[in-house]
């Protein structure tokens, strides 16, 4: 590994921490979203730092290229922060077909009302 590229790895890594971290500092990312992205952040400056652990946990696992296990590792994450966020979209829109059923029973509720406050 170059030393430009050794450099690049760690400050993309580095970067990106810090605006995952920033973003839960300003409310703009809630803890529970972030868990994710934190890790990923987190490996990808482990590995940055310390290129060899890749080579080991390579290795290990029985990997060839330790650049695929990169790539792995990094679909793996992506594909669980997916899954999180279709199990919070089906909450939510349970929560909005209720609102809505809910609303639509408060506004029927008034319509007939009216004629009776009128009369």
């Amino acid at each position: 590994m170059s030393l430009l590229s050794y450099i690049l790895s760690v400050a993309a890594a580095s970067v990106t921490l810090l605006i995952v971290i920033d973003m839960l500092r300003r409310n703009r990312l809630r803890e529970r979203h972030a868990g994710w992205w934190l890790v990923g952040g987190g490996l990808a400056l482990a590995v940055s730092l310390f290129p060899q652990i890749l080579d080991a946990v390579a290795d290990l696992i029985g990997i060839d290229v330790p650049t695929n296990l990169v790539f792995f590792v990094s679909i793996a994450l992506l594909v669980l922060v997916c899954i999180q966020h279709s199990a919070e979209l089906t909450k939510v829109e349970s929560q909005v077909r209720t609102l809505t059923e809910a609303i639509a029973l408060l506004e029927k509720r008034v319509r007939d009302m009216e004629p009776q406050a009128r009369g």
